[in-house]
């Protein structure tokens, strides 16, 4: 089967998150069971900043058994990655099924496009969230205004689908909406165990002597980095800081200055430590050298990182919104809590620290469901099985 992965971003955008993982995750299994695929993406570099678009990245690269195919991104929009050299690629390649990751990307569209002219089908997975994200309603106007215009596109991209895949039953409600519900495919995410290795010593690259807690993610007000802190601040007040940190890791998107202003404010700056734009390496080493992670987020919808940080037996604190309880597991796997609630906060990470052998049994549950049914192998053979079937009809 020739199967075209299409997405924003992938390598060595490593920083772009979940979208770009869930991709090539996919492409290197199917690729190992034998299937012929290629990811269509943009010149997205992430060397310095969530716009840098590279010329100079290999045109075509081989990565293992799979192939990548970049084209230039000449407009950028709010995120929004114009690279119209993809469709040529596209149409010039024997193709079987698309398969489009982010639905709200100018990468889908051309998806949609171009499965319309193949007359070949195309499968759309969401991680935007498509009405429930926070963007939606709180960015400003120009950026509401892009969403507006963007509406014929995504009904474009829906009506031309054959299949819409999400990964947990809170994603079948919001396509509920829009698509029958027998168009819709769950598909769990899954992360890539044997990929989690590094062999970086955290502690001493980034000197740190105390025990850490650790936050990955965007800085970004949605992802709730100013709950952790007013979180950090009230267990400082109670003095139950000693001989420990907080690290933020992550990538600015849009939140960086107001963060530091409100680290430096409530006096926090030899507690919290802030790393930008983490080396892939240096995350998978953040993981294991972690007592746990905190995942505050106003909105998720299925998130890797906590799957990641089960891969090293770390279980996670994190807000109980949107899709997370679909693949979090409250009191079983992690603490689920209400988001905006730095008091509610600060009470479980003191008792995940008080309470160590809770910590370790969170973090163990975690392990096992990664290990049995929440990895990249299980996420590619249900892929596989979506792809099959839809197939199957064309005939």
């Amino acid at each position: 089967m020739k199967i075209a992965l299409v997405t924003p971003a992938s390598l060595p955008a490593t920083q772009f998150g979940g979208i770009m993982f869930l991709a090539l995750d996919i492409a290197k299994q199917l690729s190992k069971m034998g299937e012929n695929v290629t990811i269509y993406t943009t010149d997205l570099d992430f060397a310095n900043n969530p716009f840098t678009f590279n010329k100079n990245l290999p045109r075509e690269e081989k990565i293992e058994k799979f192939e990548i195919k970049r084209s230039h991104v000449w407009l950028n929009i709010a995120l929004y990655f114009v690279n119209p050299g993809m469709k040529k690629q596209m149409l010039n390649d024997e193709i079987d099924i698309i398969h489009t990751f982010g639905i709200r990307s100018f990468q889908s569209y051309i998806a949609a496009m171009v499965s319309k002219k193949k007359k070949i089908p195309l499968i759309v997975s969401d991680q935007s969230g498509l009405t429930t994200h926070p963007d939606l309603k709180e960015k400003g106007v120009l950026f509401r205004i892009l969403y507006f215009l963007q509406k014929p596109f995504l009904n474009y991209i829906i009506k031309q689908s054959s299949k819409v895949i999400v990964a947990n039953e809170y994603e079948v409600k919001i396509f509920k909406k829009f698509v029958l519900k027998s168009k819709i495919s769950i598909v769990k995410n899954g992360i890539d165990l044997e990929e989690l290795v590094s062999d970086i010593d955290f502690k001493k690259k980034y000197n740190i002597n105390e025990k850490f807690i650790l936050f990955l993610g965007r800085f970004n007000k949605v992802k709730g980095v100013d709950t952790l802190i007013n979180a950090i601040k009230i267990l400082d007040e109670k003095n139950q800081t000693k001989n420990l940190k907080f690290l933020i890791m992550g990538v600015d998107f849009g939140y960086q200055k107001e963060m530091y202003k409100l680290i430096h404010d409530l006096k926090l700056k030899n507690i919290i430590k802030v790393i930008k734009k983490p080396p892939r390496k240096d995350v998978i080493s953040a993981y294991k050298y972690c007592e746990f992670l905190v995942l505050p987020s106003r909105w998720e919808l299925s998130p890797l990182t906590p799957l990641e940080g089960f891969a090293f037996k770390k279980t996670v604190i994190s807000s109980k919104t949107h899709g997370i309880p679909y693949t979090l597991k409250d009191e079983e796997n992690c603490l689920l809590i209400e988001p905006n609630n730095p008091e509610l906060l600060a009470i479980s990470i003191t008792e995940l620290l008080d309470d160590v052998k809770k910590c370790a049994r969170l973090g163990k549950t975690g392990f096992d469901f990664v290990k049995n049914i929440g990895n990249s192998e299980n996420m590619a053979k249900n892929t596989l099985d979506v792809y099959k079937e839809v197939l199957k009809t064309q005939i």
